[in-house]
C-alpha cells in the first residue's frame, strides 16, 4: 500500500510519478524479441486535487517523462547474471510512441478519493487489438464496480444476446455479452485479435479457448486451444477436443482467471 504523502493526505508529484512507473511496468506487452511498454497515460484526479495541481501539470509531466525514460534505461541495462550468460538474448524494453503522452483529467464519476490517482494507459495512441490497457490506483482499494471505467461491458456483433460471461482480469470487473456464434478467447496481440480479450499474464495463451454456438440447438460448445489448460466446472478439458457446455458453467483459464458463463433464454 502506498501511503499518502502528508498528514493531510495531499497528493504529491512524486507519488504520481511513482504510480506512473508502476503502471508502465504492469502494462508490459511481451513479443518475441522485445517488450512494449505503455506510453499513453490518462491520469484521473479528485476535482479538488485537480484544481490544486492544475498550474503545475506541465512541470509534473516534464519530470515524469525523465523518470519514465530513466526506468526504461534501467530495464534495458544487463544484470551481472545476464553478462555471464551472453548466449541468451535479452529482450529490449521500448515504447511504440515517439514520446510519452500524459494527460491529467478531473474525475467526474466520483470514484477517485481525494489524495488518490487513477491511471489508465495504452501502448500507443491507437489501441492495440487484444490489448485494453492497464488501470491502476495509487491507494490499495477496491475499484467501484459502478464506475464505467472499472466495469466494462462488451457486446458482440449483433443485438441478440445468447449468453453472458462475467469475469475479472487485470483491468477490473468485466461483462461480455455473447452476440455471435463463434467466440475466440485469450490475451490476443497486435497481430491476433480476440472476440473476448483477456488482460492478464502470459500463463493465459494468446488464443486460449474457443466457444461455439450451434444455431440449430442453441447449445454452446467449448474447445481448449491453450498451453496451460482450460477447466469446465472443475474438470480439465482435453486440448483440441470440443465438449458441450451446460447452460451455466464456470470456466477456468490456466488457473489464472475464472469465467462465469450463463446462457440467456
Amino acid at each position: 500500500m502506498v501511503q499518502k504523502d502528508t498528514p493531510e493526505g495531499q497528493l504529491s508529484g512524486q507519488a504520481i510519478i511513482s504510480e506512473l512507473i508502476r503502471n508502465m511496468e504492469l502494462g508490459q506487452f511481451e513479443m518475441a524479441y522485445s517488450v512494449l511498454l505503455p506510453c499513453v497515460f490518462s491520469l484521473y484526479l479528485h476535482p479538488e486535487d485537480y484544481a490544486r495541481l492544475e498550474g503545475v501539470f506541465d512541470l509534473i509531466v516534464e519530470d515524469a517523462k525523465r523518470a519514465l525514460c530513466t526506468r526504461v534505461a534501467q530495464l534495458n541495462k544487463p544484470s551481472i547474471w545476464e553478462f555471464k550468460r551472453r548466449a541468451r538474448q535479452k529482450k529490449e524494453f521500448k515504447i511504440a510512441c515517439r514520446e510519452w503522452v500524459l494527460e491529467f483529467l478531473p474525475d467526474t464519476e466520483g470514484t477517485v478519493p481525494r489524495g488518490d490517482v487513477e491511471i489508465h494507459s495504452e501502448l500507443n495512441e491507437t489501441a492495440q487489438p487484444g490489448f485494453r490497457g492497464t488501470k491502476t490506483t495509487l491507494m490499495d482499494r477496491e475499484p467501484s464496480v459502478t464506475s464505467q471505467r472499472a466495469a466494462t461491458v462488451t457486446r458482440g456483433a449483433s443485438d441478440t444476446v445468447y449468453a453472458e460471461i462475467r469475469y475479472e482480469d487485470d483491468s477490473g470487473p468485466q461483462l461480455y455479452l455473447v452476440a455471435q456464434n463463434d467466440i475466440r478467447v485469450g490475451r490476443g496481440g497486435d497481430d491476433l485479435a480476440m472476440d473476448l480479450a483477456l488482460y492478464t499474464n502470459d500463463e493465459v495463451s494468446r488464443e486460449h479457448l474457443a466457444l461455439r454456438r450451434d444455431p440449430a440447438t442453441g447449445r454452446f460448445h467449448i474447445l481448449d486451444k491453450s498451453v496451460n489448460g482450460t477447466w469446465l466446472d472443475g474438470k480439465r478439458l482435453k486440448r483440441g477436443v470440443e465438449e458441450t457446455m451446460p447452460e451455466r458453467a464456470v470456466i477456468g483459464v490456466a488457473e489464472v482467471l475464472t469465467l462465469s458463463f450463463e446462457t440467456r433464454r
